[in-house]
């Protein structure tokens, strides 16, 4: 989450009438993240969430993710509801931008991430794979292979500044993830679903010690489940000072296969889609770092964290770094 858009008090209160939720209290922008504007609203019926989107969000996938929330928590899967307006639409147009307000969701996420955080998401990750199973609408996954070459492309000039010999890196690594990455060039493909995509800690909301819910949808797309699971270990089971954590790594992997067991094929693509997840938020967040316009109310974040990250999964050769047999997973 972030702040881009300034939302004036006009504008907000022209907004809210198009709602039955009650006299705004309060309307505060959340400076965590870097995708899209994002307010905490507060109104006599109580708190909600306010976005605007921004970025990297195509408009045209808008109904995609609102759709998706609705689906998901349809099957038991907590996570913000889209509020329609009086006139049914939930989405709307707020200071030039799309907007929507979502259902508040009580909790926090874990700043310190304990073995037993990765546990419980391991779990709602294989129940979020099998919630959204028979989500019929497709998306894309416009942040992979094709979108990691426009990427490189859009940092070239500046990721030496950043890190001498980082150009270099970078397209070294794309040439040799494209050259293997399944279903690519007539590679067999993994199993197939709708992944959230961005399963940071802070999309991970904790209540008494218990998973509360889910937030932030606006990367899910159509790709392979065992991506997203990629994706959770490079956020999730690296420490501070950079170690790989293994014991979060083997409570990730053993509870999200007790729910959705893997395939072999997916168990031996793990490291591979792990390196491709690190260049993902590497790229993105490279990007981000060279591009933030002066005076947005957002958090850089350090790409060079993905790049540590990156050259632990390419030296891992199979599941054994992870601290796991293959057999424990299928």
């Amino acid at each position: 989450m972030a702040v881009y858009t300034e939302v004036t008090d006009e504008e907000l209160r022209a907004f809210i009438a198009d709602y039955a939720i009650g006299e705004v209290i309060s309307c505060k922008g959340i400076a965590e993240g870097v995708e899209n504007s994002n307010y905490l609203l507060v109104t006599t019926d109580g708190p909600y969430i306010l976005t605007l989107y921004e970025k990297r969000v195509n408009p045209a996938d808008l109904p995609f993710f609102l759709g998706l929330m609705r689906h998901l928590a349809a099957r038991g899967i907590v996570c913000p509801q889209p509020v329609p307006g009086r006139d049914g639409e939930a989405l709307r147009v707020l200071a030039g931008r799309p907007a929507v307000i979502v259902t508040f969701l009580t909790g926090m996420w874990p700043r310190r991430i304990l073995p037993e955080h990765c546990a419980a998401l391991g779990t709602a990750l294989a129940q979020l794979h099998l919630a959204g199973a028979d989500y019929a609408t497709p998306r894309p996954n416009s942040l992979s292979l094709d979108g990691w070459r426009a990427l490189v492309a859009a940092t070239a000039d500046g990721a030496d500044g950043v890190k001498p010999g980082l150009k270099a890196a970078l397209a070294d690594e794309l040439a040799a993830l494209a050259a293997l990455w399944p279903g690519r060039d007539g590679r067999p493909s993994l199993p197939q679903g709708i992944i959230h995509a961005d399963l940071f800690p802070d999309n991970v909301f904790f209540r008494d010690g218990a998973l509360s819910g889910l937030i932030d949808f606006y990367f899910a797309c159509s790709d392979m489940l065992a991506y997203d699971l990629a994706i959770c270990l490079n956020a999730w089971c690296f420490e501070p000072d950079g170690a790989f954590n293994v014991t979060k790594s083997r409570l990730l992997l053993a509870n999200y296969a007790k729910v959705r067991p893997l395939t072999a094929a997916e168990v031996a693509a793990l490291p591979l889609l792990a390196r491709g997840s690190a260049l993902r938020f590497l790229l993105t967040r490279l990007y981000d770092w060279v591009n933030t316009p002066a005076g947005a109310l957002v958090k850089r974040k350090d790409p060079l964290e993905y790049l540590h990250k990156l050259r632990f999964h390419q030296q891992a050769r199979s599941l054994a770094d992870y601290g796991l047999a293959p057999e424990e997973l299928t």
